[in-house]
């Protein structure tokens, strides 16, 4: 494979419980909803106003008050997460070696910069991606597969010669979707629940698995 394509939350970083949290904390406490953590779970995915679509229906907020909740969502994540944040592990050795085989790297997440910003940055780890996908990037979310063909073309690599790292269900949909073979971090979700999906080559608890020295 020519390039690498990451999702973030949940593939690079092990966080995708805080962000659980924090969306089961912001709809129950501050919207006044009764959401259990097995209901919000599975809509971990996606732009954030979407979520609140999802869980609310479409008339329940302005555009305004749903990019305000969403921005108080990811400040409430980003304290509870601070101190664990790290990267998964072996991926700082993945991106070192891919580095230095000059393989192109690209995010492509439903995150929004805030928080691309967040990990990039305090990880320190910028400087190994050629481009960043983010939420507001892209006009339709996973799993539609704008994301990676959009990081695709940012590489000027074709879809084809790309391996995508992901972790939720949708995200594996997007790069199937996009004709994009995947690898799946197993930090979120049972392999069971991507049955149905063909485009998977391994699944894998982090990035010291064997497989990843086969990938480089």
């Amino acid at each position: 494979m020519k390039a690498f394509i990451f999702d973030l939350n949940g593939t690079m970083i092990h966080d995708m419980e805080y962000h659980t949290r924090a969306w089961q904390y912001l709809l129950n406490n501050d919207l006044g909803g009764n959401f259990t953590w097995e209901e919000v779970k599975p809509q971990m995915y996606g732009k954030n106003q979407e979520v609140l679509v999802r869980l609310f229906g479409p008339d329940r907020f302005t555009e305004a008050e749903m990019q305000r909740y969403a921005l108080e969502k990811e400040k409430r994540y980003q304290q509870e997460f601070w101190p664990h944040l790290r990267l998964l592990p072996g991926l700082a050795e993945f991106l070192a070696d891919a580095h230095r085989r000059h393989i192109p790297m690209a995010i492509g997440s439903a995150a929004i910069p805030f928080n691309i910003d967040f990990v990039l940055d305090n990880l320190h780890i910028r400087h190994y991606f050629t481009a960043v996908v983010s939420a507001d990037d892209v006009t339709l979310s996973k799993p539609h597969p704008e994301t990676f063909f959009k990081a695709a073309d940012a590489l000027h690599v074709a879809p084809a010669d790309c391996i995508v790292f992901e972790d939720v269900p949708k995200g594996v949909e997007a790069a199937r979707n996009a004709g994009m073979p995947t690898v799946v971090l197993t930090t979120t979700h049972q392999e069971s629940e991507f049955a149905v999906l063909d485009n998977v080559l391994h699944f894998a608890a982090d990035f010291h698995d064997p497989i990843m020295k086969t990938l480089l």
